[in-house]
């Protein structure tokens, strides 16, 4: 038998699951104070409802999003892993931050609806990061899913690199909601691995919106974090 790894490094540790030291104070957990939008990270607290400067400026379409971890260190070798090392173990390491992140979100009543993959990323790749992660996030908090009420109409270009602009153009009409009775008056959590500016959850919003959904909220492992104003 293989003994068991850090998530992160992969150095041999006490029992599944568990980080090394090194790793687990290289974590970064997003907990409060943050932005009441778009759950940035303060570095003080400026009250309960506060939002920074970009969401002051430009609010989203979506009603808020949380995540679990800032990106970067052992969270990003944990998500590249998982994503692009075929580690799909990991999500047991990863489920239980988001649940702890989505917090009161979750539960009876709202609906987990993951973001898409195309169909031809989803062939090459062999499964959907974002759905892995709502399924066992659903199955922890009792919340229910649909894997499939939104579909990824239009292949994309990888985004790294891409300025919020060429994001934002890149999704452009590429989402569609496959299945508006799942979505018409529902609390929908949209759940992704990563949140960078935000044009994917933009773009996903704005179709469950017009499908009728109550409300969107957008849940994610890890998020990349800049200089809050």
């Amino acid at each position: 038998m293989l003994p068991p790894r850090c998530p992160a490094c992969r150095e041999i540790v006490e029992s599944d699951g568990n980080f090394c030291a090194a790793c687990w104070t290289g974590l970064e957990f997003i907990t409060a104070p943050m932005c009441a939008c778009c759950g940035t990270p303060f570095e003080v607290d400026r009250g309960a409802n506060a939002r920074c400067g970009a969401c002051l400026d430009a609010p989203p379409r979506y009603a808020a999003a949380r995540a679990a971890m800032v990106y970067g260190g052992p969270a990003r070798k944990i998500l590249l892993g998982f994503k692009h090392g075929d580690r799909q173990h990991l999500v047991k390491v990863m489920a239980p931050q988001l649940v702890r992140a989505g917090g009161d979100w979750l539960g009876t009543g709202a609906l987990l609806v993951p973001v898409p993959l195309h169909r031809w990323r989803l062939w090459k790749r062999g499964f959907n990061q974002a759905a892995l992660l709502a399924q066992s996030a659903g199955r922890r908090s009792g919340t229910q899913v649909s894997v499939d009420a939104l579909s990824r109409v239009r292949a994309t270009m990888t985004s790294r690199g891409m300025g919020r602009r060429k994001r934002a153009a890149n999704v452009r009409a590429a989402f569609r909601v496959a299945h508006p009775d799942r979505i018409r008056g529902r609390d929908v959590v949209l759940v992704d691995d990563v949140l960078t500016t935000g044009a994917t959850a933009e773009a996903c919003t704005r179709m469950l919106l017009r499908a009728g959904a109550k409300s969107v909220r957008v849940l994610t492992w890890a998020r990349v974090v800049r200089e809050v104003a």
